[in-house]
């Protein structure tokens, strides 16, 4: 789709302008002065539309064959010249900005990235963690991935407000840097359940009543694009 597009974006400028070509040759009497050498034209050797369009093709992609040139007694034409080169620049930026975006979009990069079905609670070091575990599987690495978590669910304060998506940052090694990650193999996120954490005062059965939502952020730059 993004390819037709592209094609697209180029073959119909060259059309239009090709039209317009045409049609100043043709309001003119270009068309109708062929063969009468002792006639200037607003451009040289267009003799139809197939001419016009490849003059409006050279024009915009500056090849310039030289067999059709456009002459100094046609204004009109001096100025449909200078705004099918600005136009031209303009596409070529645009569309070549779009391709790259197109090409360096992380989609399909972000399908090889899986992380764990279940997050578990369970004691490491002698500390109760929340855990998931977190994969590449592509053999190009991940560069400067970091991750974080966030707690999402609805609060009430003690003023009496509701927050309906109240977000609150879960550590996943922020402190540490263990937040840094090194994806060559499958790693485990580790969120220690202390004090600072919100789920310090929350005991299992209310874990299982409440309704909450964990995101887990994972960013960082593709080693072979950037």
């Amino acid at each position: 789709f993004s390819l037709l597009i592209f094609i697209l974006a180029y073959a119909l400028t060259w059309l239009f302008f090709g039209l317009i070509w045409w049609v100043i040759a043709y309001s003119r009497g270009d068309l109708e002065h062929l063969g009468d050498h002792s006639w200037t034209p607003c451009v040289n050797n267009l003799n139809g539309f197939v001419s016009a369009f490849l003059f409006s093709i050279e024009t915009e992609t500056t090849i310039g064959y030289g067999h059709r040139v456009i002459t100094d007694t046609c204004p009109e034409g001096i100025v449909l010249l200078l705004l099918q080169a600005i136009l031209g620049s303009m596409v070529n930026a645009f569309m070549v900005g779009c391709m790259f975006v197109k090409i360096s979009q992380p989609n399909k990069r972000a399908e090889t990235l899986v992380f764990s079905s279940h997050a578990v609670v369970s004691l490491r070091d002698d500390r109760l963690c929340l855990m998931f575990r977190v994969g590449d599987l592509r053999d190009s690495h991940i560069v400067e991935a970091s991750i974080r978590a966030k707690l999402i669910q609805s609060k009430q304060t003690q003023e009496g407000e509701f927050i309906p998506l109240d977000q609150t940052d879960l550590s996943v090694g922020f402190e540490t840097g263990d937040d840094r990650l090194f994806l060559v193999s499958p790693l485990i996120i580790s969120h220690e359940i202390d004090e600072r954490s919100p789920f310090w005062d929350v005991s299992r059965g209310q874990l299982e009543r409440d309704d909450f939502e964990i995101v887990v952020i994972l960013e960082g730059m593709v080693e072979a694009t950037g």
